[in-house]
């Protein structure tokens, strides 16, 4: 993501921290993510997919992490820059759980509803293809602004995936088309991850992070 190493457009990102755009952003983001948290869970557990129990997952972790940016919009860099760093721990954690549970549905042989998945896979992508929309154009951002929108984007990607999983799981009979899915879902939340702890901590070592209890630049 080139546009996050260029300056322009990182000030004017950062220039809408606080703006009430932003917020009002965030928190469609935050709803339409808890909502899709709540049939994602249930249809995953009914339907034994791997792939939406880790997909409804991702939601959980998403509509929490959004409430924490809500939070911390307007505060220092060295706020925001923490929250980042606590929203990527925690997309690395959703990461490591995805491959133990992947594991466990790979040695029991599990056989998931396709037709489930698909449904529930499709009504996902466009709502979080209309969420990473909005959140497109902050992508530039400081490290929380970009958390967000790496959250959107895995999400949307991650709703793909189960589609896949589902024309997988139909055309071959098997179970291993929606554990292969979860597996790179698993891989895609460990590196973004990675690359917002990344650059949280790059944010908490440069001279315009002001202490704690500072106000914001």
């Amino acid at each position: 993501m080139a546009c996050c190493n260029d300056s322009a457009c990182s000030s004017a990102a950062s220039s809408a921290l606080d703006s009430p755009r932003w917020r009002r952003v965030l928190w469609i983001a935050l709803i339409v993510n808890a909502g899709c948290f709540v049939a994602e869970i249930v249809t995953g557990l009914t339907a034994g997919s791997a792939a939406l129990q880790a997909d409804a997952l991702d939601f959980f972790g998403d509509a929490a992490n959004y409430a924490i940016s809500l939070g911390v919009a307007g505060m220092a860099l060295a706020w925001r820059a923490r929250a980042a760093a606590a929203k990527g721990i925690t997309l690395i954690l959703f990461a490591l759980w995805v491959v133990g549970n992947t594991v466990w549905q790979a040695l029991h042989g599990t056989l998931p509803q396709a037709e489930v998945m698909g449904v529930v896979g499709i009504a996902a992508l466009f709502a979080n293809g209309g969420v990473a929309l909005m959140l497109y154009r902050y992508r530039g951002g400081d490290s929380n602004m970009r958390s967000v929108w790496i959250c959107s984007r895995n999400d949307a990607i991650g709703n793909l995936a189960v589609m896949f999983a589902a024309m997988g799981v139909f055309g071959t009979g098997t179970g291993w088309p929606d554990v292969v899915v979860a597996g790179i879902m698993g891989g895609l939340g460990l590196w973004g991850g990675l690359q917002i702890v990344a650059q949280a901590r790059e944010e908490l070592q440069s001279p315009n992070a002001a202490p704690l209890g500072v106000a914001a630049e």
